[in-house]
C-alpha cells in the first residue's frame, strides 16, 4: 500500500495545482453541526436515501415535497403512528413513488430514531455515544441524557470505527444496508470514506482488498488503510475517499 504521500503527489499531478484539488474536496459537517441536526431531518435524509437507491436521484428530489407532506415533515413521533392500512393508502397517491417496501421503511426507521432517542439501543462500546446512555461509573443502562439524539450518536461515534457505524445503521435500521449507510452519512456531512466502484478499484490496486468489501475482515482492512492516511495526512476520511478514488484511470 503507498503511502499519503504518494497519493498527494499523484492527484496534483491529475487537477494541476493544490488550488484546483482542494475546490473538488467535501468538507464534512462539525460534531456540532450533526448534533444540531434535528431528529426530523435525519429521519427525511434516511428516507431520501433509500428512494434514491436504484432511482434516478433527480427524480426522487422532485417529488420529496409531497414525501415531507404525507410523512408529516418527518417527525418521527408522528410518523412511528403510522399503519399498515396508511401505508397501502399511499400507494395510491401518484405524487410519491409508489415502492411499498420502502414505504414500509419510513415508520421503521422513525422507531430507530426513537429507540436511539430512549435510550433503549446502545452504540458500539467503542463510541462515545454509548457513554451518554450509562451514568458515569456505572454498568448497566439507566436511561439517555436529557440532551440525547439521533445527531449525538451520529457525531460522537469515531471515524477511526466508521464501518462500525454503517454496520450498527443496517443492524438496527430498515434497508440501511450496503453502500446506503455510508451514502446516508456522506449526505447528513458525516465524515466517512464510501466504497464505490472507482475507490474499490483503487483499493485492489493498493493491494488492500481483492474484492468489494463486505466481509468483516475486508472492511477492517479499508478501515484501517484509512486510518494509515489520516494519520499521515490529517485529512477527513470524505477526502481521502475522493482523491482514492481519482487514481483509477477513466
Amino acid at each position: 500500500m503507498r503511502d499519503y504521500k504518494w497519493l498527494h503527489e499523484f492527484c496534483l499531478n491529475r487537477f494541476g495545482s493544490a488550488k484546483a484539488l482542494e475546490a473538488m474536496l467535501p468538507q464534512p459537517r462539525s460534531d456540532a453541526q450533526l448534533r444540531a441536526l434535528s431528529d426530523d431531518r435525519y429521519l427525511s435524509l434516511i428516507s431520501l436515501r433509500i428512494f434514491r437507491a436504484g432511482l434516478k436521484h433527480s427524480l426522487v428530489d422532485a417529488k420529496w415535497p409531497a414525501f415531507e407532506e404525507v410523512f408529516f415533515g418527518f417527525d418521527p413521533e408522528k410518523v412511528v403512528l403510522m399503519g399498515a392500512e396508511r401505508l397501502e393508502n399511499l400507494m395510491q397517491d401518484a405524487r410519491l413513488i409508489r415502492h411499498l417496501g420502502k414505504l414500509k421503511s419510513v415508520p421503521r426507521n422513525a422507531q430507530f430514531i426513537l429507540d436511539v432517542r430512549a435510550g433503549r439501543l446502545l452504540g458500539s462500546p467503542s463510541s462515545g455515544a454509548a457513554r451518554h446512555l450509562l451514568p458515569e461509573g456505572e454498568g448497566h443502562q439507566t436511561g439517555p441524557a436529557a440532551h440525547f439524539s439521533f445527531g449525538t450518536l451520529i457525531a460522537d461515534w469515531p471515524v477511526s470505527d466508521i464501518v462500525g457505524l454503517w454496520k450498527y445503521l443496517a443492524k438496527h435500521g430498515s434497508q440501511l444496508g450496503g453502500l446506503s449507510a455510508p451514502r446516508f452519512l456522506r449526505m447528513v456531512g458525516k465524515d466517512t470514506f464510501v466504497p464505490t466502484d472507482d475507490m474499490v478499484a483503487a483499493l485492489k490496486a493498493q493491494g488492500v482488498i481483492d474484492k468489494a468489501p463486505t466481509s468483516l475482515k475486508d472492511l477492517a482492512a479499508v478501515q484501517a488503510a484509512f486510518n494509515q492516511w489520516q494519520a499521515e495526512s490529517d485529512r477527513p476520511l470524505c477526502q481521502l475517499s475522493v482523491m482514492l478514488a481519482h487514481t483509477v484511470n477513466h
